[in-house]
């Protein structure tokens, strides 16, 4: 399993971004019942949960609750973090998760994904 991040970069306080991972090596059939997901880590910083997506239910860490929204395209086995009203403190390297595993009591455990991608940066200024 691969996981193939993009759409970090470089915005003004108050804009938005979208993230996309793409998970390589799997069946649709798969990925449609995973849990997929973003951690994101700032410098300095513990691994925090962002979002994830188990089947057709989302979750959110509270920091991005209203502001951020995940979802995901089973046909193209890719998962989307659409980013608004983003803030400095939104600035960290944003990490995908994938697991086929997962029980929901784990999901906000970064120890517990199985799978992660390369990381992507995010820098929001000011």
């Amino acid at each position: 399993v691969q996981l193939q991040a993009s759409g970090g970069g470089l915005v003004q306080a108050g804009g938005s971004l979208r993230l996309s991972c793409k998970v390589s090596d799997r069946t649709s059939s798969a990925f449609s019942m995973s849990t997929i997901g973003w951690f994101r880590q700032a410098p300095g910083q513990d691994r925090e949960f962002v979002a994830a997506m188990r089947r057709t239910y989302r979750y959110y860490g509270d920091s991005v609750k209203g502001r951020f929204a995940i979802s995901r395209d089973n046909a193209r086995n890719t998962a989307y973090l659409q980013m608004n009203s983003l803030a400095p403190e939104d600035t960290a390297v944003y990490y995908c998760v994938y697991d086929e595993h997962l029980i929901l009591s784990s999901i906000r455990q970064a120890g517990q994904y199985d799978y992660w991608g390369q990381g992507t940066l995010v820098t929001v200024s000011s």
